[in-house]
């Protein structure tokens, strides 16, 4: 998968967790349109678990439940407002640009916005 080899995570915690949200909700709507299913909770804890471990960090399973299920509201959302047809194009930019070397307007949006979904859920 793309994620696994191109995934940098960014060296703030903060960061690390906006980049995770983001990468969640692209293999969310890539698994979704792909095979009409939605990741659990579970899941979605233990990839973040995966792709922590190949940076050798951590992030307690709470924290990562929580992160799974912000990216699990975003994903969601994200499939509710768009069209079948853009939902696939958005899902397939934001795996693109989980390279580093791959500018997305669409995936800098929604970067953006996993920041706000972080804020908002953090004040939650």
């Amino acid at each position: 998968m793309p994620w696994e080899s191109a995934m940098r995570l960014p060296e703030t915690d903060r960061g690390t967790r906006i980049a995770l949200i983001y990468a969640l909700v692209a293999e969310r709507l890539s698994t979704y349109y792909e095979h009409g299913q939605w990741p659990t909770e579970a899941q979605g804890a233990s990839l973040f678990a995966d792709w922590l471990s190949r940076s050798k960090r951590s992030l307690p399973i709470a924290d990562r439940r929580h992160l799974s299920a912000l990216s699990d509201q975003m994903a969601r959302q994200i499939a509710e407002s768009l069209s079948r047809e853009a939902g696939l194009f958005t899902a397939h930019e934001m795996m693109e640009s989980l390279d580093p070397n791959y500018h997305s307007e669409i995936g800098g949006s929604l970067m953006l916005e996993c920041e706000r979904v972080l804020d908002s859920g953090l004040a939650a």
